[in-house]
């Protein structure tokens, strides 16, 4: 169900995914009120539909709905299809779609985390929070194994198929929604580090080799001994990868504009609402550098609104 827009020749486009709730949906309305016609994706068609309906009834009209599941092949070329035949272009992509890569003690919706927990989440500072969400959760090979399939793979794939629509903006933008849990420093190898922040020799191909050695030392217990990030490992992992192909990406095509940002630690279904900062403040962040004025930076990352590091 996609909708009937009349959409101007000179409107900008952008595609969020993950758009139907959190983030993603705080995203989508910020974009739609600046002007910009909105593909609001999701992988469920309901909770999509759902999420569009809540912007419409806001007076946010240029906003229409597309099923996307970034894992599955199939899924992204009928969107990379519906986008070139209805628009022929796309000017901004927000690649927000991500899981933990962990199982949760609890459910996301917050619902079985008990009153006294809530009470005493709220005396914490982040790292207390981040300290408690790693308690009521448990990291697996296969959590890992997926998290890097949807975090870095899917995200990948969403790429390459929209790279010729992007193209033909005239200012293509790729905005990859990223986290300071994927900065350098949370790496304990030296040699991975500096692997990883080496944009002007790191491949493609040399990213696939070291996502596939974290996945071989995650199963056989060494983690630990060969400098991996501790702690919600493959999330940190699989967001360090992304930084560092928008760094490959923004060097190989100078005529777009590759960036990532840090939202901040949101409460949304990801963090079981443990985060500080709402989904409204945390869209803003994503918001401003999707719209940042032409011919700006590229290869960067941002947190709280301005450019930071990636070490």
């Amino acid at each position: 169900m996609e909708g009937a827009i009349s959409t101007p020749a000179n409107t900008r486009v952008a595609v969020v995914t993950g758009g139907n709730k959190g983030i993603g949906q705080e995203v989508c309305r910020q974009l739609a009120g600046n002007g910009v016609t909105v593909v609001l994706t999701a992988r469920d068609e309901a909770r999509g539909a759902a999420a569009v309906g809540k912007l419409r009834e806001l007076g946010l009209c240029d906003v229409l709905f597309h099923q996307l599941d970034i894992t599955d092949a199939s899924s992204i070329a009928r969107l990379a299809n519906f986008l070139k035949t209805r628009f022929g272009k796309l000017d901004i992509l927000v690649n927000n779609a991500a899981i933990g890569g962990i199982e949760y003690a609890h459910d996301t919706d917050y619902s079985s985390v008990t009153s006294q927990e809530k009470e005493k989440l709220s005396g914490m500072d982040m790292d207390q929070r981040l300290g408690w969400l790693w308690e009521n959760s448990r990291e697996t090979y296969d959590t890992a194994k997926k998290g890097l399939a949807t975090n870095y793979y899917g995200t990948k794939q969403v790429i390459e198929a929209f790279l010729p629509l992007l193209q033909a903006s005239s200012e293509g933008r790729i905005v990859n929604v990223s986290s300071h849990f994927g900065q350098l420093r949370l790496f304990r190898s030296e040699e991975l580090k500096r692997e990883l922040n080496d944009v002007d020799n790191l491949t493609q191909e040399r990213l696939d080799e070291l996502l596939d050695m974290f996945l071989k030392d995650f199963e056989s217990d060494k983690l630990d001994s060969r400098g991996w990030p501790e702690y919600f490992s493959a999330y940190k992992v699989g967001k360090a990868a992304m930084n560092a192909y928008s760094r490959i990406l923004a060097r190989e095509h100078p005529e777009l504009r590759v960036n990532c940002v840090h939202p901040g630690y949101v409460k949304t279904d990801m963090t079981i609402h443990s985060g500080l900062l709402t989904p409204e403040e945390g869209g803003s962040r994503v918001a401003m550098v999707a719209l940042l004025p032409e011919g700006g930076v590229t290869g960067a990352f941002f947190e709280d609104f301005k450019e930071s590091s990636f070490v």
